[in-house]
Order: structure tokens, then C-alpha cells, then sequence
């Protein structure tokens, strides 16, 4: 069944041109820091970045270990390295232990199977192969299930600091040591349940995806006297980093309702970051969602606020 809806993706992409002048709807794997001025969006909440990404370049459908080269190991190697280093007094410390937790190390490239026996142990998460693209109603559907989807295919050593589509640094190293942390892994999950429950209002599901945007791809939060970053597009990237945390962005105090009617760009490096006080309040937040949404579904319209 995942690999027919993966050809129909394919096939959707293939024979219906995007929309110019869409809010793109960043889901899952879909995301983050890899810009580029020719992003479009495409139908139905997916996203894909630039006009020469072939839709039937297919990449793994499963994690096979023994296809990874010594090419693969010195790519991840060298990201790993460079980037826990950078992260070093930028990065909330849940994010940092996670890392030693789930058992990531430079050396080793993840092995799924192991991956998952960690997280199931600790939060019940799991993560699931998907090529590069997942649609929203998929997507949603597993992290309702508490399954992760990321590709298990690295970038080359020409790619390091640029690439067009998400690979598994981003999805595995961005995403998974803080599937650990209870509160983090709880609102997810959270979050993919108020999905499904509302995953046929279209522009519900858009605001999601602006809440998922501005705290699981690109959160900051308060912590030890400073910010710190949680956000996986900031974890993964080394000039995100940097820039996330520099005094010329505007740092907003964390507000459901802000968020979910502020727009983003993502062919740009943001602007503005959200930034909560602990990943209680985050979890706590899940509440006041559903009774926006619920708000919404009673009243005769919506609007955006942009800020």
C-alpha cells in the first residue's frame, strides 16, 4: 500500500503542474532548510523544490546498511562532527542528550533497526522509509501512529552545505534525538491526531503546517539564562544555526493563535523564530489548538494575520 501511494505521488507530481503564488503546506520530510528561488508548491499540500528534481528519480524505498559506501560514512562523518561542535551552547540541552540517547555518533551512520528499538523503548516512536516526499494525509496519519517518515539517503561531500531535497541528515539527525525527550515525542503525536481529526479542512491543515514550520523545523526556546534552538531545520544546518540565533531576527514569544495565522517563506532565511519556555508548554499548547480549531469550525470564515 506505502509503495502504491508513493507511484501515485509520483504520478501526481508528473501530470499536474504547481500553482504559482501557493502558500506551500512543509510536511514531514519535506522540509526545510534547503532553498532555492525556484521552489514551487505543488497540489494537495506537497512540496518539491526546484523544476529539475525528476519526480521518478526514485531513492530507497528501505534502509539497507550494506548499499552504504565509505563515501556515505566520511559524509555523515564530517556533518556530524562539524555540526555538534557548532552546537555547542546554541542547542537546548534536551536535543544535546538526545543525541548521546538515541546513539548517534560520527563514526556510524544510524541504523534504523537500532534507532527504533531505542525510541520505542523510550517514547514509542519509530521511524518509517519514505524516498522524499510524503502527502499531508499520509504524513499525518503516521506521526498519529508515532512513526517518523525520513529517507535513509545522505548527501555527497559535494552537497554538504547545499542541497535541493531532504536527506537523512536532516531527517535523522534534525528530527530524531529529541523523539526521545517524553514531552517533545508527546506533542507530535499530539499534533498528527488533531491532524487527521480535521485533515479534510484545507485551511486548518495549512495552519498546522505553519505551527509544525515554527516549533519542530525552526523553534527556538528559553533556556540557561540564553536561547537555545530545537527546530531540526536549524539542528541539521550549520549557517541556520548561526542565523537563527543572531540579533538582526525578531524573536516573538510563543503564541498558538500568532502562529498558526503567520505565514512563512521558505525560499528565504527566516526572519522570525517563536520562542517558547519549555516543551511543557509546547505539549500544553495541544489544548488550545483544538479549541481554536473547534472556534474556527463553528464560525462563518477564517483570516490570516501577518506579523
Amino acid at each position: 500500500m506505502q509503495h502504491e501511494s508513493i507511484i501515485e505521488l509520483y504520478l501526481l507530481l508528473l501530470l499536474s503542474p504547481p500553482e504559482a503564488g501557493m502558500e506551500a503546506t512543509v510536511i514531514g520530510i519535506t522540509t526545510i532548510s534547503f532553498y532555492t528561488k525556484k521552489a514551487r508548491s505543488a497540489p494537495n499540500g506537497l512540496f518539491y523544490f526546484n523544476s529539475t528534481i525528476q519526480p521518478f528519480s526514485m531513492k530507497p524505498l528501505q534502509q539497507v546498511y550494506s548499499d552504504y559506501t565509505s563515501d556515505d560514512f566520511a559524509v555523515w562523518k564530517t556533518l556530524f562532527t562539524r555540526q555538534v561542535a557548532h552546537l555547542q551552547g546554541h542547542a537546548a540541552q534536551e536535543y544535546l542528550d538526545g543525541i548521546t540517547r538515541v546513539g548517534f555518533v560520527p563514526e556510524k551512520i544510524p541504523d534504523f533497526r537500532e534507532v527504533n528499538r531505542i525510541l520505542t523503548a523510550e517514547t514509542g516512536w519509530s521511524l518509517t522509509v519514505v524516498p522524499n516526499l510524503c502527502p499531508e494525509r499520509e504524513f499525518f496519519d503516521f506521526i498519529s501512529r508515532r512513526m517518523f517518515t525520513a529517507t535513509c539517503w545522505i548527501r555527497t561531500m559535494a552537497q554538504l552545505d547545499y542541497i535541493e531535497e531532504p536527506d537523512m541528515f536532516h531527517d535523522v539527525f534534525g528530527h530524531v534525538p529529541l523523539l526521545s525527550y517524553p514531552e517533545y515525542a508527546s506533542f507530535m503525536h499530539g499534533l498528527g491526531k488533531i491532524a487527521t481529526d480535521f485533515i479534510d479542512n484545507p485551511v486548518l491543515i495549512e495552519q498546522l503546517g505553519r505551527l509544525y514550520w515554527f516549533t519542530i523545523e525552526f523553534g527556538l526556546m528559553y533556556q540557561s539564562g540564553g536561547l537555545r534552538a530545537y527546530g531540526a531545520g536549524i539542528m541539521s544546518s550549520y549557517g541556520e544555526t548561526s542565523h537563527a540565533l543572531g540579533a538582526h531576527t525578531q524573536k516573538l514569544d510563543f503564541d498558538i493563535r500568532k502562529i498558526l495565522n503567520t505565514p512563512y517563506r521558505n525560499d528565504i532565511m527566516q526572519d522570525k523564530y517563536f520562542v517558547i519556555e519549555s516543551f511543557d508548554q509546547l505539549y500544553n499548547s495541544l489544548t488550545d489548538i483544538e479549541i481554536y480549531f473547534d472556534e474556527c469550525c463553528d464560525s462563518a470564515g477564517l483570516r490570516t494575520v501577518s506579523i
